[in-house]
């Protein structure tokens, strides 16, 4: 190999002769000399002897600043300094002698010289006169001009430098800042995401449902919050328990609550240690003992928190309920207060004084009022008001439209886009609550995505119960409370929805969202009624089997799609001839198939998209008037929205009870 036409050792070749010979020129046999000072750290020598005329250096009485003069003379280039080896250096005396001081007027510009260098090898380049082409002269401009416009180019960049800096650093701010609140969040396992007593788990695909739980506990800060301490009442018990359901079109919220004296069967559930938070065998101190690794619960609903915690009050609350409870939020009573704090305060409204036996005076006077934390526990907690005769009804009452003021309070302040009062909200929230399923981005994200709608989309219910019994259980009305959760699971209309009280900017509608990432023709997707806005994920189209159908009467049309879509990779059956007419083009799955259907519809031009039973492992495409051609569907793994509604042969909700207790976040009556 060349090495540029230098000559290097090259073990391949052996040793040199001169190395055989023991006179290697690139070995040094003697120890280098140490540095010299620097010219300024050295101090001056005496002048030499005049009889000897040495000075005593390498430069042979040449100074510094006229060996740089003699190298620009002699034509601007570096003076080489000869070549020489080892065995050179070792006839060298081993102590270098100092060189002397230079002034600090002979210390040269080097700057200026190097200028100075390059005007004098562009005037060599004349010629007769005449300019090199290589140089162009710049065009004269205006002094006033350029130094008017130099600080708008100047703040210009400068703007875009800051704006570049400032996105980098929101950046990695907030991802740092979520990832920050999340390793501070307790965690517990609660969820049962696999329970059989889930109805139409596909139908909820989507859906958010969150179990939120006010935890009566005496632990702690808890003790100071006037409810008392442990030697009062032991252990934790759900004081609230609220199932908040949103659904995958995040057009409305609805939250349900149950009783805490809600009559229930005794259900088995692993024990657990409120104190410590573990499942598992608790130690009795009284006993010196542990318990058993299962307890049964009793016949109320706050007991099942009490004896099983977490787990055993979500797999109660699905039973009841039969929806698929993704989230769940566990808070106490220091932490409500303190949440309530960082809101700085909420509105309440009251018809009179409020008074309670236990609690004392609660509200001193009657109207509208902002209060405070300490004070929010208690309108929420009273159970026995001098003016209710209702019981727990008239704190679920008053629970709901504080949470309705709540609500109105972050709508129109848009807590979730301002930081400073996002982080006041988010430290007191993992502070004092626990978790499962649970992290700082998702309530942001889904804080966010629920900020366009108005209040009137907020509907608050208490599940329908019979008669107080004995026992002072509330026995639930099974039939009436199925028709409230199918009707919510279906997102069939519920009484008192409104428009009313949109109290931010309106956001664009999800509705008028097309399919993501799709190369087939584009038109926007127009919803169908009752159409809920699905979020997927699109797979292989060779995973996925197609039957195609015509309804139009066209000929070969159904064959034309059916070879479209196997040149996309998808499977396709024989087609066939649809039994009746379809005015759009239609897509047809079964629950559990949404990721095929989701796949086959993002290849077609804005078809209807509709769940029905039945059809397996199918999806059926029947061709509408409307069709067009195939389009090519996005990558596996894609994202993608469509809307889906119910076949019009679905089971249709039952009726709902018309003595349903119903309130809605946009009513701002004082009661």
């Amino acid at each position: 190999m060349d090495d540029g036409g230098r000559d290097f050792p090259d073990a391949s070749h052996g040793p040199r002769s001169s190395e055989r010979n023991g006179a290697n020129p690139w070995l040094t046999r003697t120890p280098r000399p140490s540095l010299a000072a620097a010219p300024w750290e050295r101090t001056r020598i005496p002048d030499p002897d005049p009889d000897t005329g040495t000075r005593g250096n390498h430069t042979d009485g040449v100074s510094v600043a006229e060996l740089i003069a003699r190298m620009d003379s002699e034509g601007g280039g570096r003076a080489r300094a000869p070549r020489h080896s080892a065995a050179e250096d070792d006839k060298q005396d081993a102590v270098t002698t100092r060189i002397p001081v230079v002034a600090e007027s002979e210390i040269p510009d080097l700057a200026a010289a190097a200028r100075r260098r390059r005007t004098e090898a562009l005037l060599r380049g004349h010629i007769d006169g005449k300019e090199p082409e290589h140089i162009v002269r710049p065009k004269a401009v205006d002094k006033k001009r350029r130094t008017r416009h130099r600080p708008a180019m100047l703040a210009g960049r400068v703007a875009v430098s800051l704006l570049s800096v400032v996105a980098l650093l929101m950046t990695g701010a907030g991802w740092h800042w979520s990832t920050s609140k999340d390793n501070r969040l307790k965690f517990i396992s609660a969820l049962d995401p696999n329970s059989r007593d889930i109805v139409d788990p596909n139908a909820q695909f989507g859906d958010e449902n969150f179990l939120i739980v006010g935890v009566d506990s005496r632990y702690g800060e808890n003790a100071d919050m006037g409810a008392g301490d442990t030697q009062d009442a032991g252990g934790a018990r759900s004081d609230t328990v609220m199932l908040v359901n949103i659904p995958a079109s995040r057009k409305r919220v609805v939250a349900v609550s149950f009783p805490r004296d809600l009559a229930i069967k005794p259900l088995l559930c692993d024990a657990w240690d409120p104190q410590t938070g573990k499942y598992g065998p608790v130690y009795d101190s009284d006993t010196g003992k542990y318990g058993p690794p299962q307890v049964y619960t009793e016949t109320k609903l706050n007991s099942a928190y009490a004896f099983g915690g977490p787990k055993c009050l979500v797999k109660e609350i699905q039973k009841l309920s039969g929806l698929s409870i993704n989230r769940f939020i566990a808070i106490d009573f220091a932490g409500f207060a303190k949440l309530v704090d960082a809101l700085g305060g909420v509105k309440v409204c009251s018809t009179t004084p409020l008074e309670d036996y236990e609690l004392g005076t609660v509200l001193p006077q009657a109207g509208w009022q902002t209060i405070d934390g300490r004070t929010a526990l208690n309108y929420v907690r009273a159970r026995q008001v001098t003016t209710e005769n209702n019981g727990d009804y008239g704190r679920i009452k008053r629970q709901q439209l504080f949470l309705s003021s709540l609500l109105r309070s972050l709508i129109s302040n848009e807590t979730f886009y301002s930081l400073t009062k996002l982080n006041d909200v988010v430290n007191t929230f993992i502070n004092d609550s626990t978790v499962d399923n649970v992290r700082t981005k998702d309530l942001v994200d889904l804080g966010q995505s629920v900020q366009g709608i108005t209040a009137g989309h907020v509907t608050f219910f208490t599940v329908p119960t019979g008669e107080t019994d004995s026992e002072g259980n509330e026995p639930l009305r099974v039939d009436d409370n199925r028709a409230l959760f199918d009707a919510i699971i279906n997102d069939d209309p519920l009484p008192g929805e409104n428009n009313m009280n949109a109290t931010t900017t309106p956001t664009p509608s999800p509705d008028n969202t097309a399919l993501s990432n799709s190369t087939a023709p584009s038109t926007t997707p127009t919803p169908q009624p009752n159409a809920e806005l699905v979020s997927a994920v699109t797979t292989e189209p060779q995973n996925i089997t197609v039957h195609v159908s015509n309804s139009t009467g066209q000929d070969g049309l159904a064959a034309t799609a059916a070879n479209e879509l196997e040149e996309h990779g998808f499977k396709v059956t024989a087609p066939d001839d649809y039994s009746s007419s379809l005015p759009a083009t239609t897509v047809f799955f079964s629950p559990g198939n949404e990721q095929a259907a989701a796949t086959v519809a993002s290849a077609l031009s804005n078809p209807q998209i509709e769940r029905v039973s039945g059809m397996g492992n199918v999806v059926q495409v029947v061709l509408g008037s409307d069709f067009n051609s195939v389009g090519s569907p996005p990558p596996s793994g894609s994202a993608v929205q469509v809307h889906v509604s119910k076949t019009a042969t679905s089971t249709p909700t039952p009726p709902l009870p018309k003595d349903l207790s119903v309130t809605n976040a946009a009513d701002v009556t004082c009661e």
